[in-house]
């Protein structure tokens, strides 16, 4: 029985079919300009970039332009490339520029499809950001592509680790830009930090391509980037702190093992709270008043650290040093340390050195990162099932671009055994199976110790032929993956591996001659070698052809289908056939998650045999109703740290848009005499308060406030004795004489140096309480939870308190920087240059917990002997080696070291 919303479909068609075929009228005007196209000499096509760039500054919009530079484009794709964009192509690009994704099938050409979008975009001269999942594909693909850009007089740029800010600054100024998305975030954060216009590197963010949009908008979408660099050593506050809980008894702080919690009662608080006044660090009357909040996260992690971490489990103290233990493997991790001041809570519990903390001096989540972009688009192979987050927190819509031809993969119903070992013998025989009819085989797992294990099975069971990838991303890895497509091969990898490569039945012809001819000079013999390469490829697909074609078999379900129809899509790419088959065991993650039990003692029941599995779309079905669930999950939990992000955002972007005002500001005296009056309006009001009597007014206090700030001695008691004296007349002289000092300095600096000492002075104030700010937004994050006990929303709460401390920031910049100017003195000497403070760059892998950027500032990689170790600087753990091997650190260098 259909439904009646299949009836409409197939009567109207679905409402993806229907914005689809809406591009069919240009991409048909596109066709008819081919032939013109075509006629047009490569310097005539190339000067066509010149005439649409005239047609957008005399008012025509991209819309108005896009039907010719779309049908440029593709003459260049085919002169400049040998690739000629197909018609389901020209639609794809369209999405693009219509601020969509586009979800194409694996092997449909997504990257050429980008650059239609991009050549359009890059005509208005604003720059376009084409943003890759690593810096390989970023340096592939803008090699690649360059050609087609340069061919049509465009300029291409990359942006990879290492890079200098000369280096980075010229990428920026062309028209195109690859980038990965870590390193657009961080340029964005430093730019923020720096003290000149001409320093800064971006130049705005105009357009932004995202390929695997997925992985880039979703999934590492989980952590923010974060900018850290270390804190003024604050060892006696961690130790007094210390000292407070061994005080508490049981009754003052509650204790949750499973969730790995640790909270104050009522009791408990209010000891604190004495104890914190005794010691004089207590402000307010309330351990909880706005004003604490860093306080209240350092006893927290302190009755963590005597409450829930173990010495000898959790960690252990050697060398005067606390030494993590990792919990799933029981080694010792040296190096890492617990972030948000944990870590020095253990070291004051351990009586060993304090070392400093690490203060974050900018964060942004790539969220808030990549909506500042005035266009965005992304395109990827599976975005349908995340279209809802897509368009709630981006504005983007998904659609499904057709293929260019019909899809022949056989996708097969799951295949359910009841334990581990059952499953994985399974396994082992199908591979086996296929290995005898010489077809291509491509194994998923969802994580490296299960591709290991199977490996190991793999090789006991007297199998011996096949490649396993364990890292992401790195050229050899490209490579091997690209080659999964030879008869007979057999690679196991993690669901992610070699994404952004094209898996071709009978090899990647491109990277074969990239690999093999790279040491061969050019000639005759050379171009003899690439044609029996192209012979031997086209004969391998052939039998990979009568083979089947690339039979994919992941070994268990991920908690997304996302990351499944990644798998998946690998095989049947432009027409191919292809299989796809799931094994999976009521002991795999989702399977346990969602009530296996029941179905482990049905199935017994129904006489299931050790090795046997049962088959069934019903099965399926289940499976993916218990993804949806955990996707739905997984979306609500990104949601709610959005919430808060676009509370600290929305802060964020008012002071960098005060920063760059300042720095392009020729004069900012206006500002800072604004911030004196201020400042003085609010000293009086407080010690001459509006409509009370002269006996009550606090004249000494004035007096000395007066001299802290502004540095003036002024006769205040006598004015105050003056008959008649208004609280007016007090401003207006002290004013007066603020105003005069500070004119009679300007004169004796010169209006050159003090403009210069104004913006220093205002831009380093402002970055000192920003940070100081986003530390106290952190802390208040993460106690605002506990006000949901009391029946009240803690974002609410958190977005009052966080404007409270934003106005006093405010405040305290009024403050300092009156105070400061009025204390600054001419020296002979020329002042130092403003100097950023050594900075890390971090990124935390959600699904790892590694940091996959890495631990130290990068030495630029043109410093870098690969000969010398000693040259190379602190490196990250998943940076590729800087010996050239390949590898990522961690696997060379970095393990030789460990």
């Amino acid at each position: 029985m259909v439904s009646l919303g299949g009836l409409a479909r197939k009567i109207f068609g679905s409402s993806n079919e229907r914005r689809v075929k809406s591009y069919n009228p240009r991409v048909a005007q596109i066709a008819a300009l081919e032939e013109k196209v075509k006629a047009l000499t490569d310097e005539q096509l190339a000067a066509k970039t010149g005439e649409f760039r005239a047609e957008l500054a005399a008012g025509k919009t991209l819309d108005d332009i896009l039907v010719p530079a779309f049908a440029v484009a593709r003459e260049g794709a085919r002169r400049a490339l040998g690739m000629r964009p197909f018609d389901v192509q020209l639609i794809g690009g369209m999405i693009l520029n219509d601020n969509s994704i586009a979800e194409m099938k694996t092997g449909e050409g997504k990257t050429l499809v980008a650059t239609l979008a991009v050549y359009l975009n890059a005509l208005a001269g604003k720059g376009v950001h084409v943003v890759t999942v690593n810096d390989y594909l970023a340096r592939r693909d803008a090699a690649t592509m360059a050609k087609m850009y340069s061919f049509l007089g465009m300029t291409t740029g990359v942006i990879v680790h290492g890079m200098s800010d000369d280096e980075r600054r010229a990428a920026y100024a062309c028209d195109i830009t690859y980038a990965t998305n870590n390193e657009l975030g961080f340029d964005y954060l430093r730019d923020n930090m720096k003290y000149e216009r001409g320093q800064m590197v971006q130049r705005g963010h105009n357009f932004a391509i995202v390929d695997e949009v997925d992985s880039i908008l979703v999934d590492e979408a989980r952590t923010p980037l974060i900018i850290s660099g270390p804190l003024d050593d604050r060892s006696d506050l961690y130790n007094t702190i210390d000292a407070f809980i061994p005080l508490l008894s049981e009754e003052d702080y509650e204790i949750d093992e499973k969730q790995r919690a640790a909270n104050f009662s009522e009791v408990g608080t209010e000891k604190l709270e004495n104890l914190l006044r005794d010691a004089g660090l207590l402000k307010g009357e309330s351990l909880y008043d706005v004003e604490n909040v860093a306080i209240v996260h350092h006893i927290n992690n302190a009755l963590k650290a005597h409450k829930l971490f173990q010495r000898d489990k959790d960690y252990i103290v050697r060398n005067d040093e606390i030494v993590i233990i990792d919990e799933f493997t029981g080694r010792m991790m040296p190096g890492r340390r617990y972030s948000e001041g944990q870590h020095q809570a253990l070291e004051a519990k351990e009586k060993v050195q304090i070392q400093p903390e690490n203060q974050t001096l900018a964060s942004i989540t790539f969220q808030n990162y990549f909506r500042m972009y005035k266009k965005l688009a992304g395109m990827t192979g599976t975005a349908a099932t995340e279209a809802e987050e897509f368009a709630n927190i981006y504005g983007l819509d998904v659609l499904e671009v057709p293929t260019n031809l019909p899809i022949k993969r056989i996708d097969e119903d799951d295949e359910v055994y009841r334990t581990v070992e059952e499953k994985f013998k399974a396994i082992i025989e199908e591979i086996k199976a296929a290995n005898e009819r010489n077809q291509p085989v491509l194994v998923g797992t969802t994580s490296i110790e299960k591709s290991e294990l199977l490996a190991n099975m793999l090789s006991q069971s007297g199998f011996k032929d096949f490649k396993v990838l364990n890292a992401r991303y790195h050229e050899q890895e490209a490579y091997i993956v690209s080659q999964a497509g030879v008869p007979g091969a057999v690679t196991i990898a993690t669901n992610m591996a070699g994404r952004g490569t094209d898996i071709q039945l009978g090899g990647n012809l491109e990277m074969r001659l990239d690999h093999e001819l790279a040491e061969m000079e050019p000639g005759a013999e050379r171009d003899a070698r690439a044609e029996a390469i192209k012979a031997e490829i086209a004969a391998l697909k052939q039998k990979a052809l009568e083979a089947g074609g690339l039979y994919v078999i992941a070994t268990e379900r991920h908690e997304s289908r996302r990351i499944d129809n990644q798998l998946r899509g690998r095989s049947g790419r432009q027409g191919d056939p292809g299989r796809s088959k799931f094994y999976l065991s009521l002991q795999d993650d989702l399977m346990r998650i969602f009530g296996s039990d029941r179905m482990d003692s049905m199935l017994q029941k129904l006489g299931l045999k050790d090795g046997e599995a049962i088959v069934h779309p019903w099965i399926n079905k289940a499976l993916e109703r218990a993804q949806k669930k955990v996707e739905a999950r997984n979306f609500d939990i990104r949601k709610n740290l959005l919430k808060y992000d676009d509370v600290i955002n929305d802060q964020r972007k008012v002071i960098f848009e005060q920063r760059i005002e300042l720095m392009d500001a020729t004069d900012v005296s206006a500002t800072v005499t604004d911030m004196r009056h201020e400042v003085i309006e609010t000293m009086v009001g407080i010690h001459v308060p509006p409509n009370a009597y002269a006996e009550q007014w606090d004249v000494a206090g004035l007096k000395q406030k007066v001299a802290t700030t502004l540095n003036l001695d002024l006769p205040i008691e006598a004015w105050a004795a003056e008959e008649g004296i208004a609280e007016d007349d007090i401003y207006n002289r002290i004013m007066e004489a603020a105003d005069k000092a500070y004119a009679d300095k300007a004169e004796r600096f010169g209006a050159e140096l003090m403009t210069y000492v104004e913006r220093s002075v205002v831009l380093q104030t402002i970055d000192n309480l920003w940070r100081e700010h986003i530390v106290n937004l952190d802390h208040l994050r993460s106690v605002v939870g506990f006000r949901g006990y009391a029946q009240r929303d803690p974002l609410q709460e958190y977005k009052a308190e966080a404007f409270e401390l934003f106005q006093a920031l405010l405040a305290n910049l009024r403050d300092a920087v009156t105070m400061q100017m009025s204390r600054v003195e001419l020296v002979r000497e020329t002042p130092p240059a403003p100097t950023l403070p050594p900075m890390q760059a971090h990124h935390i892998d959600a699904t790892t917990g590694e940091d996959d950027v890495g631990e130290g500032s990068a030495v630029p990689a043109s410093e870098r002997d690969p000969q010398d170790p000693k040259t190379w600087g602190p490196i990250g753990r998943n940076e590729p080696c800087p010996c050239g091997s390949g590898k990522k650190y961690k696997h060379c260098h970095g393990a030789l070291e460990a």
